[in-house]
C-alpha cells in the first residue's frame, strides 16, 4: 500500500495543531457533505453528520494509525456509519404526526434532470445508494469503495449493478432518460 497522503496531517491534528485542523476540514469537508447529503437526502442533516464526523476525527486523531485502510477510507466509513444511524432513527420513529419533508424544489445550481436523479437515489436500497455515491459521486475506485463499505469488490460490483438497474427503473417510470 502506498503512503497515505493524509497521515502527517492527521498526526498534526492529533497533536492539537489548529492549522492542521483547518487544512483537514478544508480538504475533506466538501466530499463529506456531498456523501452525507446524497445518503440522507437532507442538507441540514448532512451538515450535522459532517460536523459529527470532524468531531470524531478531532477526538481520535491522536490514536489513529495507518493500517489496512487509508485515512480517507476511514473518514468515509465514519460518515457512512453516522448516516446509517440517522436512517435507522427515521425508521424507528413511530408517531401520529407526519414528519417534516425536505423541500423538493431544486437547488439553485441543479438542473431539473439532476434533481430527479438525486430524488431517485433516495428511492433505492441504502447499500446500493452507498455504493453508487462512493463510486460515481465520491469518485472512489471499486477497491477503495469496497474497503469503505467493508465488503469485497465482487459484492460492491453486485450492489452497483443492482443500484443502477433500480435507478433506471425509477427514472424510466418518472420519464427521465439517460
Amino acid at each position: 500500500m502506498s503512503a497515505d497522503p493524509d497521515e502527517e496531517l492527521v498526526r498534526r491534528v492529533g497533536a492539537g495543531d489548529p492549522a492542521a485542523v483547518q487544512t483537514l476540514v478544508a480538504r475533506k469537508l466538501p466530499r463529506i457533505l456531498s456523501l452525507a447529503a446524497r445518503m440522507l437526502g437532507d442538507a441540514a442533516e448532512a451538515e450535522d453528520v459532517a460536523q459529527e464526523t470532524f468531531v470524531r476525527i478531532w477526538r481520535h486523531a491522536s490514536s489513529w494509525r495507518r493500517g489496512n485502510a487509508r485515512f480517507d477510507t476511514w473518514i468515509h466509513r465514519v460518515t457512512l456509519n453516522l448516516c446509517y444511524d440517522r436512517l435507522r432513527r427515521r425508521r424507528e420513529w413511530v408517531t401520529d404526526d407526519l414528519p417534516d419533508v425536505a423541500d423538493p424544489s431544486p437547488l439553485p445550481d441543479a438542473g431539473e434532470e439532476t434533481q430527479r436523479i438525486e430524488q431517485a437515489l433516495q428511492g433505492i436500497a441504502p447499500r446500493q445508494r452507498e455504493a453508487i455515491v462512493l463510486v460515481y459521486y465520491q469518485e472512489m475506485s471499486n477497491i477503495e469503495a469496497a474497503a469503505a463499505m467493508e465488503i469485497s469488490v465482487d459484492a460492491l460490483e453486485s450492489l452497483l449493478s443492482r443500484g443502477r438497474r433500480a435507478l433506471q427503473m425509477i427514472l424510466a417510470r418518472d420519464g427521465v432518460h439517460d
